[in-house]
């Protein structure tokens, strides 16, 4: 459904070196397909699902909409893909007009993008709202009047009010407490079964990640580190840098914690500033498994086994391919 290939984007800042937000990313995404995009703070994931939705200007690659280029699109195509191509929010209440009820924000969509009448619009935005946990009397309110988990919500009834193929998540439930984030997590693994959606999830939380994701991609710099189904990456993670986030996993049970030395020894360094002149990994100045080679030759992105791939010098694996 989604083919994303060797996409790079450069962010040129006044008076400043360009910094290097992504570098040379693929993959592809089958219809109701979960993906989960990891990586700290900076690594370049909600850079990532803006370049996928068309909010950020590409330098170099191609991102494929089944099969036809999203830069060749005519101006009615790229509107039928907005359609089907939905975005949810880390911020679940800036997110929301605060000057528009719950019944204006949900119908927003419809009004713009089908050509529904306005009583089977209604009908519409009262049978979200149910499917979402909510009932007809918060039509009329704003959200100001309603809690985090609540807006994240009317956020999600929004997206889905136009029956989107792809449900894009940037953290949507990073801001949200832990009661809370279990019953968004639960609410979109419901309508991904209901209506065969893929899901795109982006997350610094590995644990959450875990839970929704079919395959999981790791991201560090802008560059994919290592990418495999949920279940092998995290039994069997190859790369330091994966190693690193899973013992960063918070555990009640301190006695299931690894005895052994962490992966990241040093802080995270700053973002490279030269595009394109870094000639080592980018992971190398914190991994403690790193070798003279790391430092001199940028690892390829290579299979270890059949859809798990890896960019480690110290892995054996065979050349990737998209």
């Amino acid at each position: 459904m989604l083919q994303v290939k060797q996409v790079s984007v450069i962010f040129h800042r006044n008076r400043q070196k360009p910094v290097q937000a992504l570098q040379d990313v693929s993959f592809n995404l089958a219809p109701g397909e979960s993906l989960g995009i990891v990586g700290e703070s900076g690594c370049g994931k909600s850079t990532l699902v803006r370049s996928i939705l068309q909010l950020t200007s590409l330098q170099d690659g191609q991102i494929f909409w089944h099969g036809q280029s999203l830069a060749q699109m005519s101006r009615q195509q790229q509107q039928d893909f907005r359609r089907q191509a939905q975005l949810i929010f880390q911020d679940p209440l800036e997110a929301l007009n605060p000057r528009m009820t719950v019944a204006e924000i949900i119908s927003e969509p419809l009004r713009n993008l089908t050509s529904l009448n306005p009583q089977e619009i209604t009908r519409r935005v009262k049978n979200l709202l149910l499917d979402m946990g909510l009932n007809e009397d918060q039509l009329h309110r704003y959200p100001h009047e309603f809690s985090g988990g609540q807006c994240q919500r009317i956020g999600i009834a929004r997206a889905m009010s136009i029956t989107p193929e792809l449900l894009v998540c940037d953290e949507p439930v990073s801001a949200l407490d832990v009661s809370v984030q279990a019953q968004i997590i639960n609410l979109l693994q419901n309508l991904r079964r209901e209506k065969n959606l893929a899901l795109i999830f982006i997350s610094h939380d590995l644990s959450i990640v875990q839970h929704v994701s079919d395959r999981v991609l790791v991201l560090y710099q802008g560059r994919i580190m290592e990418t495999a189904t949920t279940e092998i990456l995290y039994q069997n993670p190859q790369h330091p840098y994966t190693r690193c986030l899973l013992e960063a996993i918070p555990r009640l049970d301190t006695r299931t914690q690894s005895t052994s030395a962490t992966t990241c020894q040093t802080p995270m360094l700053e973002r490279l500033e030269h595009p394109g002149q870094s000639s080592g990994c980018p992971f190398y100045a914190r991994c403690n498994q790193a070798i003279s080679h790391c430092q001199t030759a940028l690892p390829a992105l290579t299979t270890l086994e059949p859809g798990h791939l890896v960019a480690c010098h110290r892995v054996n694996h065979q050349p990737a391919v998209f």
